[in-house]
Order: C-alpha cells, then sequence, then structure tokens
C-alpha cells in the first residue's frame, strides 16, 4: 500500500506544480488583459500594439499549455482513478474549446500589419468579448482542477 501511494505520488505530483505554473500564468494574462482594457487613448497606436501583441503572446502561452500540458494530465488522472472523471471532462471540454476559438480569433486579428486608430477600437471591441470568454473559460478551467485533480488529493499525496 505504501508503495502504491509512493507511486502515485511520482505520477500525480507534479501535476501540482504543473497547474501552479498554469495558475500563475493565469495570473501574468489578467495583468495584461486588464492593462488593456483599462486604456483610453485609442492615438497611440503603436504602443496599444505592442501592448495586443503582448497580451496575445501570453494568451496563446496559456492556452497552449492548458490544451496540450494541463488537460493532458487531467485526463490522464481521471482515466487512472476511473471515478467518472472522463465523461464529466467530455461535456466541459468542448465548451472550452469554444473559449479557445475565441482566443485564436482575437489573436487572428493582429495580422502583423500597420493598425489604424479604427482597427485598435475594433480590437478593443474584441478585448471586451475575449475577456467574456476568458471569465467562462476560467470557471470551466477551476471545474475540472477540482474534479479531475483535487478530488484525488487523498489518493496522490500523503495526509
Amino acid at each position: 500500500m505504501l508503495e502504491n501511494c509512493r507511486n502515485a505520488r511520482e505520477r500525480w505530483g507534479g501535476v501540482n506544480e504543473l497547474i501552479d505554473r498554469w495558475l500563475k500564468a493565469r495570473q501574468e494574462l489578467l495583468v495584461h488583459y486588464c492593462e488593456l482594457s483599462n486604456e483610453n487613448d485609442f492615438s497611440q497606436t503603436e504602443a496599444l500594439k505592442q501592448k495586443f501583441v503582448g497580451l496575445c503572446e501570453v494568451l496563446m502561452d496559456y492556452v497552449s499549455t492548458g490544451h496540450f500540458g494541463v488537460y493532458e494530465q487531467l485526463i490522464s488522472e481521471a482515466r487512472e482513478f476511473d471515478d467518472g472523471g472522463l465523461e464529466l471532462a467530455a461535456k466541459v471540454y468542448p465548451r472550452i474549446e469554444k473559449t479557445t476559438e475565441v482566443a485564436l480569433n482575437f489573436n487572428d486579428q493582429l495580422d502583423g500589419g500597420d493598425l489604424s486608430e479604427q482597427d485598435i477600437k475594433a480590437l478593443f471591441e474584441a478585448l471586451s468579448h475575449l475577456g467574456e470568454s476568458l471569465e467562462s473559460r476560467f470557471e470551466m478551467e477551476d471545474f475540472l482542477i477540482e474534479y479531475l485533480h483535487n478530488a484525488h488529493g487523498d489518493k496522490v499525496l500523503p495526509a
């Protein structure tokens, strides 16, 4: 039994670190988002473009880490513990995918070219939609973490 506990801790204990790093990246994403959402001088197009580029870099890193790191680990845990987590993930994951589409579409609006003041205004309108989408995504991610990882904490980490 002790060996099983040790194996589980070695196997799943690193997920805590992955999730912690990912949640710190979420915090960085929110800082970039809030800084941009407080802007109101649309005439500084080059400075604003750089802020949008910075936001998109952090956003794409965050989304990628979720899809290609955290979610894979959560699914592996759900499969290992076989307690209904796979079914839950199958319901939530498509909803997260929709928020990924919003993030990708937002990123695509920065085509690399010069942005006019009108383009900047359109980005700010899209920023509002992105914020709503991110809020929904964070809630779903937190739900998955709670039910696919934290629910197994007593089986993974010693008491």
